[in-house]
């Protein structure tokens, strides 16, 4: 049976538990470096020992073969494709898997469950599938955010999130720096994002590109990094600025071959190329060593940044912290990624934005390094410089009161997610149902209620983990006396 980690173990309790309340359309979301593809082949496995027969789905070509071969490293090799011309071509074999390309040119295959990774991208073939197909249909997604995808599914399952994990130690923490500030002012706006033309031309000048690689040369410290540039012109003259700075950098778009491309990935892993410059294809599919990500590509899409910054969160042997160079704004305009949340599916009425649900102060920049603080935070954590604080208020005769330390208080959300943690810690080690809601008493002074009772697991976060265990050591203390006086 393939081994899973307990948030993976999580994961697929909580699909379980969806189905059998007779959900037929949940989507899974899963942060980048959760590890997906293992959680979909643990699927994929306990449906084979059922006797099922599983379609796959990915919505490229390219990432047919990615599917096949990872699956096959986890030991599911009964596969078939289904494709033009393919080796693996065989309709016997009980998991199929197929681009959604192929698939919407085809009779859709036998099958008893399909799973849609990258579910967020959608397909007009997506609405008359799911509208006929009798067998479940689970989708795969670090970013389910795309408007109208409730439409298509019945229920969002949040395994985990980045923020979670990172302080688990699954995912890896990051620092920002914002050295360069872009005129987007004369930039449209189409369909959610900036127009492509535009932007190109206010982002594709001598003084801006000249400074990503200036900043590189000091800030980057010779990490194999990720350029994310607007279009092919703008990553090409990237790249001519890098190499003609003695930087050792390739260049991959949409239409690099896969052979060329396989060249450049393993020269990058073998640090013979140090910055690979690329337009939008690395966001998805790879799972490289990336250490540092410029992101010289400003976007208004949560999605498009979660996924550019998720490459370089991936933990690596030796690897302390990701790196991003944010050239784009777009940190300061969004929020860090591990920020972005939603707790629903966006059924295509009214959209909020994540900012409009969880109402946080935004990042701000150092003025003395450019490091990007989180909310509220004085002193640099990068330089440690404390800007002086400006008073505006005017001073006026009055009494002096005292000021008491106030008792802290607990939003619905803390409760929910702290609920969550309980109820995730007690799932992995196997506790009985009812410690997690006795914990939550202990904690609150009354039971968990309402939209506290239906909290998702979540993984523990050291804060509440510490929490435990002052529990359990009161509580051994306790039984010592106790004993004792026995």
């Amino acid at each position: 049976m393939i081994a899973l980690r307990c948030h993976q173990e999580a994961a697929l309790a909580m699909l379980r538990s969806s189905l059998a309340r007779g959900k037929r359309r949940p989507l899974v979301q899963a942060p980048t470096g959760f590890g997906k593809t293992r959680v979909a082949a643990a699927i994929v496995e306990r449906a084979l020992a059922k006797g099922k027969r599983v379609l796959f789905t990915v919505p490229a070509l390219s990432l047919v073969n990615q599917t096949v071969s990872e699956f096959a490293k986890l030991g599911i090799t009964q596969v078939g494709v289904i494709q033009g011309v393919h080796e693996l071509t065989d309709p016997s074999m009980p998991v199929q898997v197929a681009s959604i390309q192929t698939l919407m040119r085809r009779t859709m295959p036998d099958c008893d469950i399909a799973l849609v990774d990258e579910a967020h991208k959608l397909f007009d073939f997506y609405g008359k599938w799911f509208a006929e197909a009798e067998h479940p249909i689970i989708g795969l997604s670090a970013t389910p955010w795309t408007r109208g995808l409730g439409k298509l599914y019945d229920e969002l399952i949040i395994a985990s999130t980045t923020s979670e994990l990172i302080e688990a130690g699954f995912l890896s923490p990051f620092r920002v720096f914002a050295p360069s500030h872009p005129d987007l002012s004369g930039v449209r706006t189409v369909a959610g994002d900036y127009h492509e033309g535009d932007l190109s031309e206010a982002m594709d000048n001598a003084n801006l590109v000249a400074d990503v690689v200036e900043t590189w040369k000091k800030r980057g410290e010779n990490r194999p990094t990720l350029c994310f540039a607007v279009d092919r012109a703008h990553a090409k003259h990237l790249q001519t600025c890098f190499e003609a700075s003695g930087v050792s950098t390739g260049y991959i778009d949409a239409y690099t071959p896969r052979d060329e491309r396989e060249a450049i990935a393993q020269a990058f892993h073998a640090g013979e190329v140090k910055v690979i410059c690329n337009v939008g294809c690395l966001t998805t599919g790879v799972d490289w060593n990336v250490l540092c990500i410029i992101m010289a590509r400003p976007t208004k899409s949560e999605m498009l940044y979660t996924q550019i910054i998720g490459r370089g969160l991936r933990t690596a042997d030796g690897k302390q912290d990701c790196l991003i160079l944010d050239h784009s704004d777009t940190t300061l305009r969004l929020g860090f990624v591990t920020d972005i949340r939603h707790e629903q599916l966006d059924d295509g009425t009214a959209r909020r934005s994540s900012r409009d649900e969880r109402d946080e102060p935004l990042p701000k920049e150092c003025p003395s390094c450019s490091f990007l603080k989180p909310p509220k935070v004085h002193a640099c954590p990068s330089c440690g410089f404390k800007p002086e604080r400006q008073s505006q208020v005017e001073s006026e005769d009055g009494e002096l009161m005292e000021i008491t330390g106030a008792k802290r208080t607990f939003s619905m959300a803390d409760k929910v997610s702290f609920y969550g943690q309980l109820r995730h810690y007690a799932h992995s080690r196997n506790y009985a149902k009812g410690w997690a809601y006795h914990k939550y008493i202990e904690r609150f002074g009354v039971a968990p209620g309402g939209e506290v009772h239906n909290a998702r697991l979540r993984l523990p976060t050291p804060a509440t983990l510490s929490w435990i265990r002052s529990q359990q050591i009161r509580y051994a203390k306790r039984s010592e006396v106790q004993h004792a006086v026995a």
